[in-house]
Parts: C-alpha cells; structure tokens; sequence
C-alpha cells in the first residue's frame, strides 16, 4: 500500500526546493520585465498550452487584480482570430516549459511585425521562444515532484510563482492600494470592508428606535425593548438629536431607585453621544464602536437629525466585521 504521507512530502519538498532555486537566480532580466510592462500603455497579454495555459490564466487573473490590466489568450485560438485582441501598445508574457511549444512560435512573427515586446517565461534560456523574447524569465527545475517526470509538477509551481513575483512587484512600483484592490473585488469580504457606507446597512424610518423628549424612562424602554437595539435616540420636535437613553442608562436608574413611569428620559440619557453620518465607510462605524466598547450607534445628518440607527448585528450580517 502507498505511503500517501511519504509522498506529498516529497513532492512538497522538491517544489519547496525548486522555488528558493529560483529565488537565487532572479537578477536583472526580472528588473527589465517589470520596467517593460510599466511602460506599457495597453495591456498584459499572457498565453500557454497546456498546463501552462492554466498556469497563465492564473497570472493573468492575478496582475488584473492588482493593478494591471492583463487577459489571458489561449495560443490556439490566437491563430484563428484572436491574435487581433493584441494591439502594439501591448505586452506578451508567454509561458512554455521547453521553449518549444508550436502553437506559441507560430505566432512569433506576428508579433515581431506589430512591435508587441515579448517577455518569456521557460524552462530553457537556448530555445526558440527564450532566444526570440526581449526577455526570457528562466524558470527551470531540476526535477519534477512526477515520479515519472512527465507531469508538470514543479516547473508549473515555478512558473506560477514568478508571475506572483511580477504581479506583487509591480503593484508596489504603481503604488497600488487596499482602496484599489477593493474596487476590482467588490464582492469580496475587503471589497465590502473598503466600499460598503454606513447608508448601504444602516435601519431607516420605523426601525430607528426614537423617542421624542418628553418621554418617561418607561416609554423609553419600551421603545428599547420593540426596536431590539439596547439603546433609543432621544429626539426633539424637529427630529435633532438630543442624547441616547442605553441599558447603561437603565441600570443606572434602577440603582438611584428611579420611578420608571415619571422619571423624564433627558434627565438619565447619555448626552453628549457618539454618532456617525451616513457618508462614512462602515469599517469606520466598526472602530468607532470598538474604540468606545460600544454595540449601536445613531446616524444623523448634517443637522444632527437622526436618520438612521446601526448596530453590531447589522455589521455582522452585511460581512463588514
């Protein structure tokens, strides 16, 4: 029976090694790729066969998402039309193991006439695509992690790293940001950090727990109890906020021996009160919560109304926190 343990180890140490062997071997052609596709005024075209066409996919993906526009062309389709999809403000980054791979030469001199800059990545410097490329990024192993070293193991380990190396590389260089990566990942958990505003979740209208300021602690509580927040906005005739009455506020009046039903809520409300406005980012709205140990917030506007309510719960469940 096979040792499956014994295996992944081996195959995990080969590609381990294969990667600081190509940590050693970075030097300037890796500088001149990078200069090569911050000057490009188009876009980062990558094609591969095979694995590496999967390997390729991935890095396109990868440099789209942090800044630099790229697509993946599959070198098979290229030459059945969508070779037009390069312009001559573009860049190639080919990807073949051997150097050698048909689909991919056959479409060299095309590229040579337009002037597109081609940058390689193989596992051989003397092939034909690393000797036709400006640059050739070399990255060969010794041996693949297939016992048979036929499956492309390490080398598409290898070459999926470099293309990590290119994209990290030139997101610092460009000055990329979260706020960047965020845009192109709306739907992601940092998209929602980064571009979700307290307006987006916040409760409106009826579910704004609200009291006006003549109301007794009793009435208050009430509001409290039916609006589920743990806290109610204290507000004049003109919608202003006036404070908050908590359950902070409620033990308080328990310990004095408050009458629940005469004392005035403005006479045990918290005042002044944390707020927050509608425009801000609700990562904003999770700080401040956190900062002041606190679970609810009143939202108000430019003229201190209250328009809206957020807590914990609704953070929670809109994936902010």
């Amino acid at each position: 029976m096979s040792n499956f343990l014994s295996t992944a180890r081996r195959v995990i140490s080969i590609e381990a090694k294969a990667i600081a062997t190509l940590n050693d071997r970075l030097d300037e052609r890796f500088t001149r790729a990078c200069e090569i596709i911050m000057a490009c005024n188009g876009r980062v075209v990558v094609m591969g066969m095979g694995k590496s066409g999967h390997i390729g996919s991935k890095i396109a993906a990868t440099l789209a998402s942090t800044g630099t526009t790229a697509f993946f062309v599959h070198p098979g389709e290229a030459s059945h039309g969508d070779l037009g999809m390069i312009a001559q403000s573009d860049v190639v980054i080919a990807l073949s193991n051997s150097g050698t791979t048909n689909e991919i030469l056959a479409l060299l001199p095309v590229i040579k006439r337009k002037g597109v800059p081609l940058i390689s990545m193989t596992g051989n410097d003397d092939s034909a695509l690393a000797q036709f490329a400006d640059v050739n990024l070399y990255v060969g192993v010794n041996e693949e992690a297939c016992p048979l070293g036929l499956a492309p193991t390490a080398s598409t380990t290898t070459a999926l790293v470099m293309g990590d190396a290119l994209a990290v590389a030139l997101l610092e260089a460009q000055g990329f940001t979260a706020e960047d990566f965020a845009l192109s990942h709306p739907g992601g958990a940092l998209g929602r950090k980064l571009l979700l505003l307290v307006e987006n979740i916040m409760r409106t209208e009826k579910a704004i727990p609200t009291v006006p300021e003549h109301s007794t602690v009793s009435e208050a509580l009430i509001e409290m109890s039916a609006k589920g927040l743990g806290m109610t906005a204290v507000i004049d005739a003109n919608s202003k906020l006036l404070g908050v009455f908590t359950d902070g506020d409620l033990r308080r009046s328990l310990d004095l021996d408050s009458n629940l039903k005469s004392t005035p809520v403005t006479s045990v409300m918290t005042t002044p009160c944390k707020t927050i406005t509608p425009h801000i980012l609700a990562a904003e709205a999770v700080k401040i919560m956190d900062d002041n140990n606190i679970h609810a917030l009143i939202v108000v506007d430019e003229n201190h109304c209250a328009v809206g309510a957020l807590s914990v719960h609704d953070l929670l469940h809109a994936g902010v926190m």
